[in-house]
């Protein structure tokens, strides 16, 4: 399968709500979709294009929105494809592909412990990294460093 040949079966099925399928170095392609279809896009993957491994999934804080990826393996092509979509960076939320694939698991949530991109119906969302309770998510542009002063410095006895 080629680049083009994915987007036109992508865009048949899910219309619009494909923004985009963009060739990338080393990939089959790099598929932009809308939150709202994340289930069937990611079944679709699975299923009928034969991407049976999730390798990664991650996230990025652009300040105005966040953007969440994954990476996926087919064994049949010997390829990789990137999924992409936006978020709104005051509610960043999007369907967990843990029910597609349970090795999304630690990388959900690590992407939420880090970025705090909420994956609804995850089975376990909790801090992967980060003390729970901890009220921040360090790899946001807006998390500061503070001071040594205001930190609160835990030691270890032995």
């Amino acid at each position: 399968m080629q680049t083009n040949e994915l987007a036109a079966s992508l865009t048949s099925r899910f219309d619009s709500r494909i923004l985009g399928v963009d060739g990338f170095p080393g990939l089959l392609g790099r598929v932009r979709f809308e939150p709202a279809i994340a289930l069937d896009l990611f079944r679709t993957f699975r299923d009928d294009l034969g991407f049976s491994h999730l390798t990664m999934v991650g996230g990025i804080d652009w300040v105005d929105h966040r953007e969440v990826f994954y990476a996926l393996w087919s064994d049949a092509d010997r390829v990789y494809v990137m999924l992409s979509a936006n978020l709104p960076a005051e509610a960043p939320s999007i369907a967990s592909a843990v029910p597609i694939w349970p090795s999304a698991n630690a990388h959900e949530r690590e992407t939420w412990d880090l970025v705090g991109i909420r994956f609804e119906g995850h089975p376990d969302l909790r801090r992967i990294f980060m003390p729970e309770g901890y009220a921040y998510h360090p790899l946001l542009r807006s998390f500061k460093i503070f001071e040594p002063e205001d930190l609160e410095v835990k030691v270890r006895s032995e």
